[in-house]
Protein backbone atom coordinates (compact mmCIF):
# COMPACT_ATOMS: atom_id res chain seq x y z
CA UNK A 1 0.00 0.00 0.00
CA UNK A 2 2.77 2.12 -0.38
CA UNK A 3 3.84 2.50 3.45
CA UNK A 4 7.77 1.44 4.07
CA UNK A 5 9.86 1.77 7.44
CA UNK A 6 9.03 4.79 9.76
CA UNK A 7 10.70 7.85 9.03
CA UNK A 8 10.61 6.82 5.27
CA UNK A 9 9.10 9.25 2.62
CA UNK A 10 6.95 7.22 0.14
CA UNK A 11 8.02 6.86 -3.39
CA UNK A 12 7.07 10.17 -4.54
CA UNK A 13 6.74 12.45 -1.61
CA UNK A 14 8.80 13.53 0.73
CA UNK A 15 6.46 13.62 3.78
CA UNK A 16 5.99 10.69 6.19
CA UNK A 17 2.90 8.28 6.08
CA UNK A 18 1.51 6.63 8.80
CA UNK A 19 3.03 2.88 8.84
CA UNK A 20 1.03 -0.66 8.99
CA UNK A 21 1.95 -2.56 12.19
CA UNK A 22 2.49 -6.11 10.71
CA UNK A 23 3.21 -5.10 6.94
CA UNK A 24 6.08 -7.05 5.13
CA UNK A 25 7.78 -3.32 4.92
CA UNK A 26 7.30 -2.34 8.65
CA UNK A 27 8.53 -5.38 10.43
CA UNK A 28 10.79 -7.02 7.31
CA UNK A 29 8.26 -10.07 7.28
CA UNK A 30 4.71 -10.86 8.35
CA UNK A 31 4.22 -10.53 11.60
CA UNK A 32 1.66 -13.09 13.65
CA UNK A 33 -1.01 -12.04 15.71
CA UNK A 34 -1.99 -12.71 19.53
CA UNK A 35 -5.48 -13.19 21.01
CA UNK A 36 -5.17 -9.49 21.67
CA UNK A 37 -4.08 -8.65 17.96
CA UNK A 38 -1.23 -7.33 19.40
CA UNK A 39 1.84 -7.98 16.98
CA UNK A 40 3.77 -11.17 17.84
CA UNK A 41 7.01 -9.53 17.68
CA UNK A 42 8.53 -9.43 21.13
CA UNK A 43 11.28 -7.07 21.07
CA UNK A 44 12.01 -3.73 19.37
CA UNK A 45 13.53 -4.19 15.53
CA UNK A 46 16.86 -3.20 15.30
CA UNK A 47 17.25 -0.59 12.18
CA UNK A 48 20.16 -1.69 9.40
CA UNK A 49 22.36 1.27 9.62
CA UNK A 50 25.22 2.37 7.79
CA UNK A 51 28.38 0.53 8.64
CA UNK A 52 30.08 3.19 11.89
CA UNK A 53 26.14 4.96 12.76
CA UNK A 54 24.05 4.25 15.77
CA UNK A 55 21.21 1.75 15.14
CA UNK A 56 17.76 2.95 16.54
CA UNK A 57 15.43 0.43 18.05
CA UNK A 58 11.69 0.59 17.54
CA UNK A 59 9.10 -0.57 19.82
CA UNK A 60 5.30 -1.28 20.00
CA UNK A 61 2.73 1.21 21.38
CA UNK A 62 -0.93 0.85 22.16
CA UNK A 63 -2.74 4.15 20.69
CA UNK A 64 -5.95 5.56 21.46
CA UNK A 65 -6.72 8.25 19.65
CA UNK A 66 -10.24 9.50 20.64
CA UNK A 67 -12.52 12.16 18.92
CA UNK A 68 -15.53 14.38 18.62
CA UNK A 69 -17.32 17.02 17.14
CA UNK A 70 -20.80 18.23 16.34
CA UNK A 71 -23.36 15.27 15.50
CA UNK A 72 -23.06 13.59 12.18
CA UNK A 73 -25.71 10.73 11.41
CA UNK A 74 -23.98 7.59 13.07
CA UNK A 75 -24.61 5.88 9.71
CA UNK A 76 -22.03 8.05 8.32
CA UNK A 77 -19.53 7.84 10.60
CA UNK A 78 -19.58 3.73 10.55
CA UNK A 79 -18.47 4.35 7.28
CA UNK A 80 -16.15 6.09 7.38
CA UNK A 81 -14.25 4.50 10.07
CA UNK A 82 -14.62 1.24 7.91
CA UNK A 83 -13.31 2.96 4.70
CA UNK A 84 -10.42 4.12 7.20
CA UNK A 85 -9.40 0.57 8.80
CA UNK A 86 -10.15 -0.61 5.14
CA UNK A 87 -7.30 2.08 3.72
CA UNK A 88 -5.09 1.14 6.88
CA UNK A 89 -5.18 -2.26 7.93
CA UNK A 90 -3.24 -1.17 11.36
CA UNK A 91 -6.09 -0.12 12.80
CA UNK A 92 -7.69 -2.67 15.48
CA UNK A 93 -10.72 -1.95 16.57
CA UNK A 94 -12.62 1.58 16.51
CA UNK A 95 -16.00 2.69 18.44
CA UNK A 96 -18.60 5.83 17.89
CA UNK A 97 -21.56 7.05 18.49
CA UNK A 98 -23.16 10.31 16.71
CA UNK A 99 -20.83 12.61 18.11
CA UNK A 100 -17.54 11.08 19.29
CA UNK A 101 -14.98 7.84 18.19
CA UNK A 102 -12.47 6.25 20.24
CA UNK A 103 -9.64 4.69 17.63
CA UNK A 104 -7.59 1.72 18.90
CA UNK A 105 -4.07 0.43 17.12
CA UNK A 106 -0.71 -0.77 17.69
CA UNK A 107 2.15 1.72 16.15
CA UNK A 108 5.83 0.88 15.53
CA UNK A 109 7.99 3.66 16.35
CA UNK A 110 11.16 4.49 17.50
CA UNK A 111 10.00 6.48 20.55
CA UNK A 112 6.63 7.53 22.50
CA UNK A 113 7.24 11.01 20.51
CA UNK A 114 6.96 9.43 16.88
CA UNK A 115 4.52 7.32 17.97
CA UNK A 116 2.46 10.21 19.34
CA UNK A 117 3.40 12.26 16.58
CA UNK A 118 2.04 9.72 13.64
CA UNK A 119 -1.14 9.27 16.07
CA UNK A 120 -2.21 12.92 15.90
CA UNK A 121 -1.89 12.75 12.25
CA UNK A 122 -4.40 9.97 11.56
CA UNK A 123 -7.27 12.22 12.00
CA UNK A 124 -6.93 14.94 9.71
CA UNK A 125 -4.68 13.30 7.13
CA UNK A 126 -7.46 11.00 6.41
CA UNK A 127 -10.35 13.07 6.94
CA UNK A 128 -11.15 13.69 3.17
CA UNK A 129 -9.77 10.30 1.75
CA UNK A 130 -12.40 8.20 4.24
CA UNK A 131 -14.75 10.63 4.68
CA UNK A 132 -14.25 11.49 7.89
CA UNK A 133 -16.45 13.94 10.40
CA UNK A 134 -14.49 17.53 10.80
CA UNK A 135 -14.15 16.58 14.45
CA UNK A 136 -10.95 17.50 16.52
CA UNK A 137 -8.80 15.38 18.61
CA UNK A 138 -9.99 15.15 22.44
CA UNK A 139 -7.31 12.58 23.53
CA UNK A 140 -4.52 10.60 23.07
CA UNK A 141 -3.17 7.49 25.45
CA UNK A 142 0.45 6.30 23.85
CA UNK A 143 1.69 3.54 25.94
CA UNK A 144 4.27 0.71 25.57
CA UNK A 145 3.40 -2.77 25.38
CA UNK A 146 4.83 -3.35 28.93
CA UNK A 147 2.45 -1.13 30.34
CA UNK A 148 -0.68 -2.22 28.51
CA UNK A 149 -0.16 -6.18 29.22
CA UNK A 150 0.58 -4.86 32.64
CA UNK A 151 -2.98 -2.85 32.74
CA UNK A 152 -5.05 -5.92 30.98
CA UNK A 153 -3.28 -7.93 33.61
CA UNK A 154 -4.23 -6.10 36.67
CA UNK A 155 -7.68 -5.86 35.71
CA UNK A 156 -7.72 -1.97 34.99
CA UNK A 157 -6.72 -1.72 31.23
CA UNK A 158 -8.77 -1.68 28.21
CA UNK A 159 -10.00 -5.49 27.12
CA UNK A 160 -8.20 -7.02 24.64
CA UNK A 161 -9.25 -5.63 20.97
CA UNK A 162 -11.44 -8.57 20.40
CA UNK A 163 -13.64 -8.08 18.25
CA UNK A 164 -11.72 -6.71 15.95
CA UNK A 165 -13.96 -4.31 13.54
CA UNK A 166 -15.99 -0.79 13.90
CA UNK A 167 -18.77 -1.19 16.63
CA UNK A 168 -21.16 1.26 18.37
CA UNK A 169 -20.33 2.65 21.81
Amino acid sequence: MGRGRPGAPPRGTAERTLTSVGSAAATGGEAGRTDDDEPTERHGTARRAPEGERRETSRMWHITLSVSGAQAPPAEVRRSLERLAHDHPFLLTSRYAGDHAEIRYWEEARDLHDAAAVALRLWGEHRSTANLPPWEIVGLEVIDRETYHQRVAEGYGPPPASPVGVHPF
